[in-house]
């Protein structure tokens, strides 16, 4: 057995930016009514506090978990070698908020513990068309689990 193909981080990258700006400009164009669902998971804006400058920083992700009690969001960065800015920020400043079609509420962020994310893994990755598990086996970084649990 070789190495792990991993995938070339601009790659990644340049895929993680094409979702996410494709993803702003159809918000934009439908003023704000669609796509609230990206496949399964719901479509929502993080709104964190860069942690060198100190602005407001705002990221458009999905959550494949997202409930009253939590949001889960998952930093893959679509399977680059390193963690994405967001979640950087999210780790230097763990308030948070979250909007979710429309609606912005206050979160306090955490990484989920090995064993949390090994509990929460399987529900994840669920369903036809996720990424995740994928993204995990393209990098030989793990992958941070993110829960946003209500202020």
């Amino acid at each position: 057995m070789g190495d792990k193909q991993k995938t070339p981080d601009w790659v990644a990258e340049s895929g993680a930016w094409v979702l996410e700006n494709g993803h702003r400009t159809l918000l934009k164009l439908t003023g704000g009514r669609w796509p609230h669902k990206l496949g399964r998971m719901q479509a929502l804006e993080l709104h964190t506090i860069g942690r060198k400058t100190g602005q407001q920083r705002s990221t458009l992700l999905s959550s494949p978990i997202l409930t009253s009690e939590r949001i889960v969001l998952i930093a893959s960065l679509g399977g680059a070698s390193h963690n994405p800015a967001w979640y950087l920020n999210l780790v230097a400043h763990p308030n948070v908020e979250i909007t979710v079609r429309g609606e912005t509420k206050p979160y306090i962020a955490r990484t989920a513990s090995t064993e949390e994310k090994a509990e929460l893994w399987p529900e994840i990755t669920r369903g036809f068309g996720n990424p995740y598990d994928g993204y995990q086996r393209s990098t030989s970084r793990d992958i941070p689990v993110v829960i946003c649990e209500p202020v």
